[in-house]
């Protein structure tokens, strides 16, 4: 299959990409390598990788690199709050308006897979799970984006989405800033974080069992084309502290506090189901306590904080 996609070179795409040209895939990339990473540098050893180098908003890019592709997957986003409020003008362009351009430029035989995020539930009902029928409530730049992508990507039919929970685990092109790895990093390296707000709860999902549902829906599309579907580990829906709690059991010496005052910027706080990707057939292959392993031998090589989008 011939696949493009954009941001590939990016958290997401520096596993997805090797894992998709190993199967033999033929996978064009495009990104603007706006972190100067060298994620991809292994891939060039496949004849069936190419790179170009450019905006994923720009047409004029895109239209030669779409003609080719039976798939496209848009990764090409900025990722998280933080980084969106911080440029709301580049949220808006890269996380919407190129995945619109897509779905324009696109010809209907040319399937779209999409990640988006389960942050768009925003604040959930207590004591309910959000499921893909639940109503979207995005409470960020970044969540509203995406979002509107997703409906770009679902309105013009022959496609998916995946809203995904909180990732954690280790990549190629590494990000410090998501929760698991963040807290994971200081519990390796400063022994103790203060939380702010540590009731607010959320889902989480190792990278590779994202990648792991690329693979799967592309195998079973016919199936699921149309749908949005949540993808997280079920057991992992955790308040900020009892993610702390799980990682105090890998690393004993780690204190957490949450603070008397003060307050979380971001103010997600839901619980979700992931029972319609697993009604599928998909399962996940890594749990939290396995994922802070990893990170734990991961945070033995990296000691500094370019690894982020913040």
């Amino acid at each position: 299959m011939n696949i493009l996609i954009t941001g590939g070179a990016g958290y997401i795409g520096s596993v997805l990409v090797p894992t998709l040209l190993q199967q033999g895939h033929h996978v064009h990339v495009l990104d603007n390598f706006l972190f100067r990473q060298v994620s991809l540098a292994d891939c060039c050893q496949y004849p069936g990788f190419n790179i170009t180098r450019g905006d994923a908003r720009d047409p004029q890019v895109l239209k030669p690199l779409l003609a080719k592709a039976d798939l496209v997957i848009p990764l090409a986003a900025l990722v998280g709050m933080p980084i969106c409020n911080r440029d709301r003008v580049a949220a808006q362009t890269t996380n919407e308006d190129a995945v619109k351009l897509i779905c324009d430029l696109a010809s209907q035989n040319q399937r779209i897979i999409i990640p988006t995020t389960n942050s768009g539930y925003g604040v959930g009902e207590k004591g309910k799970f959000c499921t893909e029928d639940s109503p979207l409530n995005p409470i960020s730049v970044y969540g509203v984006t995406k979002m509107n992508a997703e409906k770009f990507v679902l309105d013009r039919g022959n496609s998916l989405s995946f809203r995904l929970a909180t990732v954690f685990g280790m990549a190629p092109r590494m990000r410090l800033d998501l929760l698991v790895n963040d807290f994971v990093y200081r519990a390796v390296h400063d022994r103790a974080v203060v939380i702010f707000e540590g009731h607010f709860k959320r889902n989480y999902i190792h990278i590779r069992d994202v990648v792991k549902a690329f693979t799967h829906a592309m195998a079973n599309f016919e199936a699921m084309q149309g749908r949005p579907y949540n993808v997280g580990l079920e057991e992992a829906n955790l308040s900020k502290l009892e993610l702390c709690a799980v990682i105090h059991k890998h690393i004993p010496s780690f204190v957490y506090l949450e603070a008397p005052i003060g307050e979380d910027p971001d103010k997600r706080d839901y619980v979700v189901s992931n029972q319609r990707i697993l009604g599928t057939g998909y399962t996940t292959e890594w749990n939290l306590d396995r994922g802070i392993q990893e990170l734990i031998k991961g945070y033995t090589i990296i000691r500094n904080s370019v690894y982020s989008n913040v």
